[in-house]
């Protein structure tokens, strides 16, 4: 089996799905930020802050495929600079991560979004994939800027 790269392996998403990867049969590699845990069953890689300048390379060894999970998220009363430190890790780290798999040969790279991309609230119908992108927030249009 492959192995995997999990970013933010030790989220609310990566650490269910890191053991579930496991169990499948893939290798896999989990960066996390100094001071995180590694779930089980997951080699381990620090990668520090991840922005437009992260260096991915160590984590990107003999790498087939990337599930991107990592986001600023979730930051209550964040301050004015907020949005700023929102789009470098959010788009700027995305962008950097993608550009750098593809140069590692990677063969298939998945990126979690956010519905907050779409915006808010759906009144009438639920999103569809063809809606107009609607970010009402620092957060959502990092996620957008991103995708």
């Amino acid at each position: 089996m492959p192995r995997v790269l999990v970013t933010g392996a030790s989220g609310f998403v990566g650490s269910i799905l890191c053991p579930i990867l496991a169990q499948a049969g893939y290798t896999v590699r989990a960066a996390v930020r100094a001071g995180k845990p590694t779930p089980a069953a997951a080699e381990h890689v620090t990668v520090g802050e991840i922005n437009g300048h992260t260096g991915w390379s160590e984590a990107l060894r003999d790498v087939e495929l990337v599930i991107h999970l990592a986001a600023r998220a979730h930051v209550l009363n964040d301050a004015a600079e907020g949005a700023r430190l929102y789009a470098e890790t959010n788009s700027g780290g995305t962008q950097c991560l993608a550009a750098q798999s593809a140069r590692h040969g990677v063969r298939r790279f998945v990126f979690l979004s956010s519905v907050k991309v779409n915006g808010e609230e759906s009144a009438e119908r639920p999103y569809a994939a063809g809606d107009e992108a609607r970010p009402q927030d620092a957060y959502g249009r990092s996620k957008w800027l991103a995708e």
